[in-house]
């Protein structure tokens, strides 16, 4: 009896250290598909095209993925999970009013101009979320994922003052998306002005949510 279980443990043991490869390596894939995905977008990108710009055959990418959605969706959630703690140092760090804007607003900064090819393909999966089922599930999870985001980072910024919000975590993730998705779009249209106005937008707007 004691064997059997062993024996149980050792098959469980194997199993979960062969998907946890597996994974791993869909990660590694993920993250050679990033530049390609985000430099041409979901539209214009193929399994093929994105085998050709990694250092992975076109075999290797259809073994670990069933098809460009299945890619595209563990891409996108893999970046955004990084994104989501982007700013949590500067809430947890921040002692006044003043460091917590100053500190989010340089991270702002600093996405914009660093990753806008992936904020872009973001924007690309959720418009295409529209017409693809299959992206529907992951898309909602994330949009969730980003609105606690921004609702860390304002409830921190009530609480430095001892206020409570005056919006619900939707509409005020709603109000912040729309802004940075119009910035982005100036940005990648080459407006010098894109980020330091939107920069200028939200901070006016921090003192009005509480």
């Amino acid at each position: 009896m004691a064997r059997q279980a062993t024996a149980q443990r050792v098959a469980v043991a194997a199993e979960t250290l062969r998907d946890e490869k597996f994974n791993a390596r869909r990660i590694e894939l993920a993250e050679a598909a990033l530049e390609t995905l985000g430099e041409l977008g979901f539209a214009r990108t193929s399994l093929r095209e994105i085998a050709q710009n990694s250092a992975f055959t076109h075999g290797v990418f259809h073994y670990y993925f069933s098809d460009k959605l299945d890619l595209i969706c563990c891409c996108v959630r893999h970046y955004k999970a990084r994104c989501v703690t982007r700013y949590d140092e500067v809430v947890a760090t921040a002692k006044t009013r003043k460091e917590l804007t100053d500190g989010f607003l340089a991270k702002l900064a600093a996405t914009l101009r660093e990753d806008a090819r992936m904020h872009r393909l973001w924007y690309d999966l959720r418009s295409q979320a529209m017409f693809e089922a299959a992206f529907r599930k992951d898309v909602l999870e994330i949009d969730k994922s980003l609105e606690a985001m921004i609702w860390r980072v304002a409830s921190r910024y009530a609480e430095l003052d001892g206020k409570r919000l005056a919006t619900s975590p939707a509409a005020l993730y709603a109000l912040f998306d729309g802004l940075f998705q119009s910035a982005l779009l100036r940005h990648l249209a080459d407006d010098e002005t894109a980020i330091p106005e939107f920069l200028d937008e939200v901070r006016r707007i921090l003192p009005t949510i509480c």
